[in-house]
């Protein structure tokens, strides 16, 4: 109740000009205006709590710290009341009137610097409260300080140039805000829109938050406490809160780092990946929290591209002094919280394959096409990303894996280079010409069966020293083995490789004996150095220019193999005949390859050298 005439005061012009700015452009959604007087009401009832310990009086002490809301959708009103630290006269002045304290000067400076285009810089300065006249078209603020000896107050403004101070009898402790709504804004005061609006942003304030009496804030912030005291139900239960979940968590990494950043992290694997399942890609989902106040659900920067598989929540005490509530603003804050967590995540998968490698193992079938994402194209964690990718190899178990660094460990003296080999299953590579050669030396060959995986090598390049390199490269080099017997003698292996090229033509760019066919008679080599047969399968798929451009490749044969012996007797005997045998030796060679695109011609081929039979 009024218990004197209303004083009337002029905002300062630079308070007019900032309520200009925050009703008319600078939050890009209005339910922001919840979460800004949730979050002042909340630093009330933390000041209050802070003054319990210190000041023998405090006014109203009984009252509980809680944050109450109310909507009346027939008087198209929202209250936002806390039982916190209150304000006097004077504080309401100077923090609500004037440039004094509440920090609209540097914001007005800083826009002035240039900042329009960033305009959401808000919650580094603390003048969220003006962000209610977005939604009112009057705003009262009914308050009592914590001091026994001061009045209540009762402030009110439309927000248009002016505002009225009277006291105010019979006012509890703390902060009343009640917002009379815009014809447009009606929909603040429906009791459905602010638990969404509350759950969404507000759900882990330190204090209870009752909407219309009933409890809204039930979750704790789990990411705060110490994980040694969090039950594993615990666990669960807030991700299915936070992720929207239904399924439990495959992996977990909770950890706090006081350098560079203050950081609390809570970080989800889920236990499916519904990329690979065939649905969208997947959006950033680790929310951005500063004192358990939502930042942003889903921040972009906040993680690199290949994280976005992760859940969970990140809160930095930092972030006031450099981050805007609605909008990252501080780049450099940014790419500094993005370095911590990658890096202490990515740690924390090198422990899980070291320590749990048959857990790492069903992780990596269902999340290794992120881990080779981030090994291609991120170059600030591409060591500590490769040491992470695994592949099977010509010398483990089948659905067994290998790392980069096993396959080093198991090298010879004399071997320099790491060999893989694309494909698109292990049957398909064992069964090939490509690997005889690498299995009667020894050599052990990775085995790639992912179209990324060509992408990956290509980018990666390297690993411990070694130069990563295709098996089914035409520039492979080969130690020398014991000549086996049998085999065409020199002349006469000279006289087929020139017949050879001379029947294939331009089909063939060259023709060799090869030193890597031990079983078979022909493999073909891309002569193309820059386009292996699953890049040239890409380009034809994605019409590249090029992709259809004539294919000339090296044919190696096998001068031992009975096939070519056959073949070199008949090429002078039956010409016709021995033509139509080259033509298929070099298509079967491509089919290897993958390389064939066409086989009309083959099949025509075929049907001759039946007739023959």
């Amino acid at each position: 109740m009024s218990t004197s005439t209303p004083q009337k005061f002029e905002f300062q012009a630079e308070i007019k000009q900032l309520l200009d700015i925050v009703i008319h452009s600078l939050y890009t959604e209005k339910e922001i205006f919840v979460r800004e007087l949730i979050s002042n009401a909340s630093d009330a009832l933390e000041k209050l709590r802070h003054l319990q310990l210190t000041e023998k009086e405090i006014f109203d002490d009984k009252l509980d710290l809680e944050i109450n809301v109310t909507t009346d959708d027939k008087a198209k009103t929202i209250t936002i009341q806390d039982f916190g630290i209150g304000m006097t006269q004077a504080e309401l002045v100077e923090n609500l009137g004037t440039i004094a304290h509440s920090g609209s000067k540097a914001f007005l400076k800083a826009l002035g610097e240039g900042a329009q285009k960033n305009a959401s810089l808000i919650g580094q300065f603390g003048v969220g409260f003006y962000s209610a006249f977005m939604v009112g078209k009057r705003v009262k603020v009914y308050t009592h300080s914590w001091r026994a000896s001061e009045p209540g107050h009762v402030w009110t403004s439309d927000g248009s140039g002016s505002y009225e101070i009277e006291e105010s009898e019979g006012e509890r402790r703390g902060a009343k805000v009640v917002i009379e709504l815009k014809d447009e804004c009606s929909e603040f005061a429906q009791d459905w829109k602010i638990k969404e609006i509350l759950e969404r942003y507000s759900a882990f304030v330190s204090f209870p938050i009752n909407l219309n009496g009933k409890r809204v804030n039930t979750v704790q912030a789990l990411w705060l406490r110490n994980k040694n005291e969090v039950k594993e139900e615990e666990y669960t239960a807030f991700y299915k809160f936070q992720a929207h979940a239904f399924d439990e968590p495959r992996l977990r990494l909770h950890f706090t780092a006081d350098a560079p950043l203050a950081i609390n992290a809570l970080l989800f694997v889920p236990k499916e990946n519904t990329e690979k399942l065939g649905f969208s890609r997947l959006e950033p989902a680790v929310a951005l929290y500063c004192r358990k106040v939502q930042i942003d659900a889903k921040p972009k920067n906040l993680l690199p591209e290949w994280l976005r598989f992760l859940k969970g929540v990140v809160d930095s005490e930092d972030l006031p002094l450099n981050i805007s509530r609605e909008t990252m603003q501080d780049k450099a804050l940014v790419e500094k919280l993005n370095k911590v967590i990658s890096k202490r995540f990515l740690k924390f998968l090198g422990e899980e394959a070291k320590n749990r490698p048959d857990g790492y193992a069903e992780f990596y079938a269902e999340f290794g096409h992120f881990l080779k994402e981030g090994a291609a194209l991120d170059f600030a964690h591409k060591d500590q990303l490769v040491k992470l990718l695994r592949f099977e190899s010509s010398l483990t178990e089948k659905g067994k894996t290998t790392s980069l660094t096993e396959y080093v460990s198991r090298m010879g003296a004399d071997q320099k280079e790491i060999y893989y080999l694309m494909g698109p299953n292990r049957a398909s590579i064992e069964a090939g010409p490509y690997l005889e050669g690498f299995k009667a030396r020894n050599l052990e060959v990775l085995f790639c069966y992912e179209p990324v995986d060509e992408y990956v090598m290509n980018n990666v390049r390297e690993f411990d020293g070694k130069k990563i390199t295709a098996a089914d490269h035409a520039d492979v080099k080969l130690s020398d083995l014991p000549k086996p017997e049998g085999a065409l003698n020199s002349d006469d292996t000279k006289k087929i490789t020139e017949w050879l090229k001379q029947t294939l033509g331009e089909r063939v760019a060259e023709v060799k004996a090869s030193d890597r066919l031990v079983d078979s008679p022909v493999l073909a080599l891309n002569a193309d150095k820059m386009t292996s047969p699953h890049m040239r399968r890409l380009m034809k798929a994605m019409n590249r220019e090029g992709a259809d451009a004539p294919l000339r490749v090296n044919l190696e044969f096998n001068p031992r193999h009975a096939v070519i012996k056959r073949l070199f007797e008949t090429h002078t005997a039956q010409p016709e005949k021995a033509k139509l045998v080259a033509e298929q030796l070099l298509d079967n060679a491509l089919i290897s390859a993958g390389l064939l695109d066409d086989t009309t011609a083959m099949v025509a081929r075929l049907n001759k050298l039946l007739e023959s039979v």
